[in-house]
């Protein structure tokens, strides 16, 4: 078995010798040290040696094979180093040729989206507030007129964080960026407690729901949050506000309806809608021919809420909104799944 190692050793180097080309260098690879190669078909043998025979065969194999791939090394190294002098002594460059494009980056389709709306906002005097994706569930509900039975949570199932010690008001991924509100509110209020400043702000953010996945639900999804609290704010300022807020986002002569709704932590509530930019009204499968899309929730912040926030619902109101940015796209470019946006598809990024 010695011998015939040897001989398998010999025999391929010498085979190794007239390899001249990548293709002979993988050719020769696995001929000699494939699975089907004589050297393998030692190693599979070994069983079947007696156990004085055997750690000698096997000692004299390892060799073989560590000798055969240090010569394989080298003969590629060599291969490539006379490919490449015969290519650039053959080939001819033109170095007036372009270069290749190298391909820039861009910012994602609901960054861009944010960041119009933002950019709106921000003309009509609105700060840009942020504030953190892990709350309490005080913060995120309780504050907010969420009492902890309220029938509305159900409306937003939540990412709880397991923590000792917070059984009575457990941490979780906010499922809306209102909880900013409070925190901006709060802040205000600490600056001067006796004649809290006016706040006009506008929250950013991701959200995040325990919710199935469809093409219309996810589970992590970005949401601008608009806040105005002052004295004599009325829902003629939020309708006035709202109104401009389409008229800049979808073009001047975009019509806006308000529509009664409920939303615990302002009152009264309105869903607002905006006239159908594909089709114009006149109906259309994007808004199923109803002529209008829903863009929004709105409404008076809840005295409950302004008291939570430090201010004096007595003395103060305000208005707040709320929109999501992926659901905007989607309705602007007829987009019917929102899985697409977090699917990391370059074909569906690159149209952006």
């Amino acid at each position: 078995m010695l011998d015939k190692l040897n001989e398998i050793e010999k025999s391929a180097l010498e085979s190794l010798a007239d390899v001249k080309d990548q293709s002979a260098v993988d050719a020769w690879r696995v001929a000699n040290l494939g699975r089907s190669s004589p050297l393998m078909q030692v190693f599979s043998g070994l069983g079947k040696l007696s156990k004085e025979e055997k750690p000698a065969v096997g000692a004299a194999a390892n060799k073989v094979k560590v000798a055969l791939e240090a010569a394989l090394e080298e003969r590629s190294k060599a291969v490539k180093e006379t490919m490449l002098a015969k290519s650039l002594e053959e080939e001819v460059l033109d170095v007036t040729l372009p270069g290749r494009a190298v391909n820039i980056g861009r910012l994602h389709p609901s960054t861009q989206q944010l960041r119009r709306v933002l950019s709106i906002l921000a003309e009509m005097g609105f700060q840009v507030y942020t504030s953190r994706e892990v709350e309490s569930d005080e913060m995120n509900f309780q504050l907010l007129n969420f009492a902890p039975h309220h029938p509305a949570r159900e409306m937003q199932d939540s990412f709880y964080i397991e923590a000792e010690g917070r059984e009575d008001n457990p941490i979780l991924m906010r499922t809306h960026t209102s909880p900013g509100q409070i925190r901006a509110m709060r802040e205000a209020v600490a600056t001067n407690p006796q004649n809290p400043p006016p706040i006009r702000i506008a929250l950013p953010g991701m959200c995040y729901r325990y919710e199935q996945i469809t093409a219309r639900s996810e589970i992590q999804f970005n949401q601008v949050e608009g806040l105005a609290v002052g004295e004599g704010i009325t829902f003629a300022d939020l309708k006035g506000t709202l109104t401009d807020f389409a008229r800049r986002m979808f073009g001047s002569h975009a019509r806006v309806r308000f529509r009664a709704s409920y939303f615990p932590f302002t009152e009264p509530s309105a869903e607002v809608d905006v006239e159908c930019f594909v089709c114009g009204g006149k109906g259309c499968q994007v808004c199923k021919n109803s002529g209008w899309l829903e863009i929004l929730g709105s409404g008076m912040v809840h005295p409950t809420v302004l008291e939570n926030g430090g201010y004096d619902p007595r003395r103060y109101t305000g208005f707040a909104f709320g929109m999501g940015t992926e659901r905007q796209l989607m309705l602007r470019n007829k987009i019917t799944d929102i899985r697409y946006f977090w699917g990391n598809d370059e074909r569906f990024l690159e149209q952006f």
